[in-house]
């Protein structure tokens, strides 16, 4: 394989992905509307002659696209809008930003001939799990936001896809993944809160929820792990969970945010948005994944739950200091 395509690869995971690409001589095309993207997750590369950056909206289906995505060999698809929360206030965003820009990008791997993709899933896609850690082949799928649906729904199209047109669609369901350059979710949003008044912390749900937390370099290590196997398995489509092997709560995250920013007797304020403490409508309170059929490619996350939360305080914080 040469060329490659990272729809969202100015956002956060997909800006590792890029990186990665290109440490292993491909070239790559990245497609990014910037709405959560920023070229500046790209610093590190954006001087590399192998990178190609294409500021354009994927909800739009260009003539040109089947040009751009004739040649390439794989597409990782990782475009989308990845707060769940805004899935229960404005459900229409999720499913433009992620349906139909997965369909248009399918669309245009089917018109260009492209061999393989892989799209960037969701653990949430399980909704309320009653099977903890949970596999791959858990039933029923019942998601309980519309970010989980729309993604469920992609997660068919590419399915459909493969069967029909014969693209090979690797899914893979992430846990929540964290790390440097990361801007939305509960690390950033404390953070942020706590710089705005480091004597209290609102706090989203009564803090118990539970949940897996891997740091993006496991996260991209294990992607490009479970790809090699899917590449060699032969086989039409496959789903990967990748995540960690442990979780942490919320209100172990606000204490290692605290710790982190040096603040003491911080008074927690916590809002429970629903009758059993959860952060909002959808927001899903436990989650742990069953990673054994990614790490039975031989990888395997170097990074704990807790102590991905830690690496991602400590350089959230020296990037809003920058």
């Amino acid at each position: 394989m040469t060329k490659a395509i990272v729809t969202g690869g100015a956002g956060f995971i997909g800006s590792y992905i890029v990186e990665e690409l290109l440490s292993r001589n491909y070239d790559v095309v990245v497609i990014d509307n910037m709405s959560s993207g920023r070229r500046e997750n790209l610093k590190n590369v954006i001087d590399n002659p192998k990178l190609e950056i294409i500021e354009a909206d994927l909800k739009e289906m260009k003539t040109y696209w089947t040009r751009v995505f004739s040649d390439a060999d794989i597409v990782f698809h990782y475009a989308a809008n990845p707060e769940v929360k805004v899935s229960s206030i404005n459900p229409r965003i999720h499913f433009n930003e992620n349906l139909l820009a997965t369909f248009n990008v399918l669309e245009a791997a089917r018109q260009g001939s492209v061999k393989y993709i892989v799209f960037a899933s969701t653990s949430t896609v399980y909704g309320e799990a009653k099977k903890l850690p949970t596999p791959e082949n858990y039933y029923p799928l019942e998601p309980i936001s519309v970010y989980g649906s729309v993604k469920l729904a992609s997660e068919y199209l590419h399915i459909t896809y493969s069967k029909l047109y014969g693209i090979k669609s690797l899914i893979v369901r992430y846990a929540n993944v964290i790390g440097p350059r990361s801007k939305h979710g509960v690390i950033y949003d404390f953070i942020l809160k706590l710089k705005k008044n480091p004597r209290e912390l609102e706090i989203l749900g009564d803090g118990t929820q539970r949940k897996s937390y891997i740091y993006v370099t496991d996260a991209v290590k294990a992607t490009f792990s479970v790809l090699n196997e899917f590449i060699s398995s032969k086989r039409e489509y496959d789903i990967y969970n990748v995540g960690n092997s442990d979780w942490i709560t919320v209100k172990e995250i606000a204490d290692i945010v605290v710790e982190e920013m040096n603040l003491s007797n911080v008074r927690y304020i916590y809002k429970p948005m629903t009758s059993d403490g959860r952060g909002w409508p959808g927001d899903v309170k436990i989650m742990l994944l069953d990673i054994s059929k990614a790490m039975s490619t031989g990888w395997k996350p170097q990074f704990s739950s807790k102590d991905a939360v830690r690496l991602t305080v400590r350089a959230l914080i020296r990037e809003l200091s920058e």
